[in-house]
């Protein structure tokens, strides 16, 4: 598909891929939103959105701004990011996106960091917030809001303006030519500061035109492929395989109105691609488990015999697998139990990628099972991001696949990924010490990562360099894969392991309310008590049951003391990052008190 599509030494530019796609395409349909208003969902073409992005390069015209300067948008996914986002970078801007549920604070840090000069919000969302976010910018000359704020600014010297007024006030300010080339500035991106302040990473139109499609070419999407919109598109991620990658592909994006709705919005449109993080499908089989606890003993037979089979069928296309007489079974079990779960994904997958993290190896084998397409891939911010992913034909589900066309991957020292290709960002923005421990001089990107790789050229990753957790007994313990495998237990939504330089391995845990109640109930426990969660009961029956989960793990990688809590690690308390990453330093900082106590009989001894 992409192969016909001009090469990106033709485009050049992420703006000359627009161009490009409006004069291919222009009366098809582009983009779909919901309308709260109407209650429909309103279709865009590229003609339309071409139209509305030269209004918008009007308005930032007249603020004077000129190339290189920095533009920032906190928006839900919706069309207006992608003409934003176009505007900007047809007249030579530097787009600097913001999570829309970041917080204040972090987001005013980035503003200043990249001296922004003009801010574009939703307006409605982020009314009381926006004196704690713009207010200390000192670079910032204006805002503007899709929708009016209900009370300003309060605090700033900044009156915000309403878009559509804005745009009126432009309509006939014109619109200068903008030489650009590959190479130039496209975004300024944030990681989202896992460790520390958030480091922003400089991307080109090179590096992400490129890696968009070299992606293109890891699958047959189909003749009129339909992506859902749903992770942010200030995830790398989603903008890259979600935005630019569809648009090289001539296909349609709808946008999700929210996770919440997600279950409506994928039976109402029907995408035949999806890009997710792993924690979408952690809940999908969250609720299928849920669900089968309450089904009879024949029903959670046949669905773990349809997976059985199925993944046997998977082995069997793939060439690793004879064939079996239980394939016989297949068809019927499909209809019986498969088609119930893939028919409210939208029943017309073709791909399914997951991305941004790893996923359980048993969560990818029922949905595989089950017989969706998924596909597990790898990639960092700094490499636009995608650098590894599985293909349909040579699918190992617990690997993040094969390397994209074009893009060199070994492993270096200290089992580390080590990357090189045009997808490899300009380096950080106001860091050039940060950028010379990333990018060697051969331009090897040193990801961070430890991996592994097999006989058949696929990669794995085993762990974080930083992360690895040293037992005073000198045991590597990399806790990402251990933690995984407690959070296939419905009962645990959260889990951080804990043990450098300690004895044993303890963990910090936040318990899913509803199976708190009856898991505390099942114990002849009041799950009410203030003192239930340390009752000695708790503790021991909660530990014998995540040991359960690891029994596969070397010995000394067990677990022997735990904490847990019921209230959750997110954003807005700061223990996680706006793409949901646990920030491990925080929360063992957090709970400092909590993970001494769980150490204080080795103390004593």
């Amino acid at each position: 598909m992409a192969a016909a599509f001009p090469h990106p030494d033709a485009l050049a530019t992420l703006c000359g891929l627009f161009r490009a796609r409006v004069a291919a395409s222009p009366e098809q349909v582009a983009y779909r939103q919901f309308d709260e208003a109407t209650g429909e969902w309103i279709a865009f073409s590229w003609a339309q959105v071409a139209a509305e992005v030269r209004r918008w390069q009007a308005a930032l015209t007249r603020e004077g701004l000129v190339p290189g300067d920095r533009v920032a948008l906190m928006l839900r996914n919706c069309v207006e990011w992608v003409i934003f986002d176009q505007a900007a970078l047809g007249l030579g801007l530097v787009t600097v996106p913001l999570y829309l549920d970041d917080r204040p604070d972090n987001a005013a840090y980035i503003l200043n960091h990249a001296d922004v000069r003009l801010l574009l919000v939703e307006g409605k969302f982020q009314h009381k917030n926006l004196a704690e976010i713009a207010g200390p910018v000192a670079s910032l000359q204006r805002i503007v809001c899709l929708a009016a704020p209900e009370n300003g600014v309060a605090g700033s010297s900044l009156h915000p303006v309403v878009a559509a007024d804005w745009l009126a006030d432009a309509a006939n300010t014109p619109v200068p030519e903008s030489p650009l080339d590959a190479e130039q500035l496209a975004s300024i991106v944030y990681t989202s500061g896992t460790t520390g302040r958030p480091k922003g990473v400089m991307l080109t139109h090179a590096n992400m035109l490129w890696n968009a499609y070299a992606a293109a070419q890891c699958a047959d999407f189909g003749e009129h492929p339909v992506f859902l919109s749903f992770l942010p598109l200030s995830h790398t991620l989603e903008r890259t395989g979600g935005y630019y990658l569809p648009m090289l592909l001539g296909a349609e994006v709808a946008y999700a109105r929210s996770i919440a709705l997600l279950a409506k919005d994928l039976e109402a449109i029907r995408p035949t691609a999806l890009i997710s993080v792993p924690r979408i499908y952690e809940r999908v089989y969250g609720r299928i488990q849920d669900g089968l606890a309450k089904k009879s003993p024949l029903a959670r037979l046949l669905f773990n015999l349809a997976v059985r089979v199925g993944w046997r069928r998977f082995e069997h296309a793939q060439g690793r697998a004879a064939w079996h007489p239980e394939l016989w079974l297949w068809p019927l079990l499909h209809k019986l139990v498969a088609r119930t779960v893939t028919d409210k994904l939208g029943g017309r997958l073709t791909v399914a990628v997951s991305g941004g993290a790893a996923l359980t190896p048993d969560i990818a084998r029922v949905f595989i099972g089950l017989g969706l397409p998924l596909y597990q891939g790898y990639g960092l911010t700094e490499t636009s991001p995608v650098v590894c992913v599985n293909r349909p034909e040579s699918n190992v589900p617990a690997s993040i696949g094969l390397p994209l066309p074009g893009v060199e991957v070994r492993i270096g020292d200290n089992d580390e990924l080590l990357t090189r290709s045009k997808c490899v960002m300009r380096g950080y923005w106001k860091d050039e010490a940060a950028t010379r421990a990333m990018i060697d001089a051969d331009g090897w990107l040193h990801s961070g990562d430890k991996a592994r790789l097999d006989a058949n050229g696929h990669f794995s990753i085993i762990g974080r360099i930083k992360d690895i957790i040293v037992l005073n007994n000198g045991e590597k313990v990399p806790p990402s894969e251990m933690e995984s495998a407690i959070l296939l237990d419905p009962l645990f939504e959260q889990v951080m392991l804990v043990g450098e330089g300690k004895p044993y391995l303890a963990a910090l845990t936040v318990l899913n309310e509803d199976h708190w109640q009856r898991f505390a109930a099942s114990l002849d426990i009041d799950p009410t008590q203030p003192t239930a969660l340390s009752d000695p009961r708790v503790l021991k029956a909660l530990t014998r049951r995540v040991a359960s989960h690891l029994k596969h793990f070397p010995g000394y990688a067990q677990i022997r003391r735990l904490h847990p809590e019921l209230t959750p690690w997110t954003v807005d308390n700061g223990l996680l990052t706006p793409t949901l990453k646990i920030k491990r330093s925080l929360i063992l900082e957090r709970y400092r008190p909590a993970v001494e106590a769980m150490y204080a009989d080795f103390a004593r001894t």
